[in-house]
């Protein structure tokens, strides 16, 4: 019999989980703080150029296609885009510049001839990273980690034969400097570990699993931008009967004998039989069950690194910019250093920058691009942001001056920036981390919050704070994973 089940939040796990639910004949309501869906995964405009402000790279699409599959629509007449030939460019300092093909002969043609690593070591890596995801990926990605169910699994006992080779005692650097000759090549290997905003000097090797998600399945652009994921899964969730309640935050869960029993808003108390909050679960557990028991050890664990991000309307083409551009650091462990252990910015930033307007050229006037110009940088632990942001916009932009051949600042047209402070304020994210809990050490995927409570009936969990972990795809598999343990 359906039940009546509260959302809190409309990321993109929460609209993943609302569409779920209600193909299991649930009556689902979205109540949502802001005054639009998707979380972080949002777009602004500034004048006549367009920017997705938050998550940039699109992988395993196909977890968005069993959305549509679930309720008997193709996903194509809805949602449509197209595999990236180049996943990335990469520029170093000394002129070098690596494009990232898609094709891996491609690939392993083009890292050769830049840098002399031998091909055989590429391929050697990616038959690694598709050999952890094979063997993983069932248990960590697709799994509740928190039932013994998935431990007495098949899949389960095909991982624990090859337990030694899954890396878990290295971190991804020690592995990655003893299977490249080339440091450059290291680098652009280590850079996987800020997927979920980690120091790969102490993140575990097992996260070399994260290059076969861009050459093992593919990297991929939706052809109306990032944002469309948002509002495609917006428009599924209301199709198939989901209801949204906007500018609406909820203040409280409330329980009654160990069970939760609805929710509470500016507009009084909703009864429900069942919640799923989709927001930070730390702000879940400080502010809307303040008192109640928490799971005190999985909540302070070290968070992830964080983001400032300047959205330029730049009023030139550069051709040799893709759409996913990375500008290495000369000093790559001092710059982790300073965002994981002295909580600063390095003067020296690794650069990313999004282009969406190479792949849809109408988010830019013609003759110009946008950039999303993005630094890691730590959480919010109270610096001095206004001065980090001054610091940071002049060492970004004497970098790409420098790289680019050109000076930079006199093309700015348009600015906008999103720091810390901000991702905090309007995405509840726990001192403005972008994935939840770190994965700096050997246990992080078992120090992430289940997708239920064990301590109180009826309440769920799902997005990038809790399990498997954060970005587009693990947040609508931890939708999946609430949804096959819905009770």
């Amino acid at each position: 019999m359906g039940k009546t089940v509260a959302i809190i939040g409309s990321g993109v796990a929460g609209l993943a989980c609302a569409i779920r639910l209600a193909k299991k004949g649930h009556t689902v309501s979205v109540f949502e703080a802001n005054a639009y869906p998707g979380g972080k995964l949002t777009e602004i405009q500034l004048g006549a150029y367009r920017f997705d402000a938050g998550p940039s790279l699109f992988t395993l699409p196909e977890e968005i296609e069993a959305l549509y599959e679930l309720h008997g629509l193709d996903s194509k007449a809805y949602f449509d885009y197209k595999r990236l030939d180049s996943t990335c460019k990469y520029f170093y300092s000394d002129g070098t510049e690596i494009n990232a093909f898609a094709n891996i002969e491609d690939l392993k043609e083009e890292i050769y001839q830049k840098t002399g690593e031998p091909k055989k070591n590429i391929e050697k890596a990616l038959n690694k990273s598709a050999f952890l995801y094979a063997f993983l990926s069932p248990l960590f990605m697709h799994k509740s980690l928190h039932k013994l169910s998935t431990w007495l699994s098949k899949n389960a006992f095909r991982a624990y034969t090859k337990l030694s080779q899954f890396n878990f005692n290295r971190s991804m650097n020690q592995i990655n400097k003893v299977r490249f000759s080339n440091k450059k090549v290291v680098q652009l290997f280590n850079r996987y570990a800020t997927y979920n905003g980690s120091n790969p000097y102490q993140a575990p090797g097992t996260l070399n699993i994260i290059p076969h998600l861009e050459f093992g399945i593919g990297a991929y652009f939706p052809n109306k931008g990032m944002h469309d994921i948002t509002q495609s899964l917006y428009t599924l969730a209301k199709k198939v009967g989901v209801k949204f309640v906007f500018n609406t935050p909820v203040s409280k869960i409330t329980l009654h004998e160990g069970k939760a029993k609805g929710v509470v808003t500016k507009f009084g108390f909703h009864k429900m039989d069942r919640i799923v909050s989709n927001m930070d679960v730390v702000g879940t557990y400080e502010k809307l069950l303040k008192g109640e028991r928490k799971p005190t050890k999985l909540l302070s664990q070290p968070k992830s690194s964080s983001a400032l991000i300047f959205y330029w309307g730049i009023k030139k083409e550069f051709k040799q910019l893709d759409l996913h551009n990375i500008f290495f650091s000369d000093d790559y462990q001092l710059e982790f250093n300073h965002i994981f252990k002295t909580g600063t910015v390095f003067n020296d930033p690794t650069v990313y920058l999004n282009i969406t307007s190479t792949q849809k050229p109408d988010d830019a006037p013609e003759g110009c691009q946008n950039w999303f110009t993005m630094i890691n940088v730590p959480n919010n632990q109270g610096q001095d942001w206004d001065e980090v942001i001054k610091e940071a916009r002049k060492n970004i932009l004497k970098k790409l001056s420098t790289q680019l051949g050109e000076d930079i600042e006199p093309l700015i047209e348009v600015e906008d920036i999103l720091d810390p402070r901000k991702i905090e304020i309007r995405t509840s994210s726990t001192q403005g981390a972008l994935y939840g809990n770190s994965s700096n050490n050997k246990y992080a995927a078992f120090l992430r919050h289940p997708n239920f409570s064990k301590h109180i009936k009826g309440l769920y969990f799902c997005g990038g704070s809790v399990h498997p972990g954060g970005g587009i795809p693990l947040c609508l598999l931890s939708a999946k994973i609430v949804a096959d343990n819905f009770e």
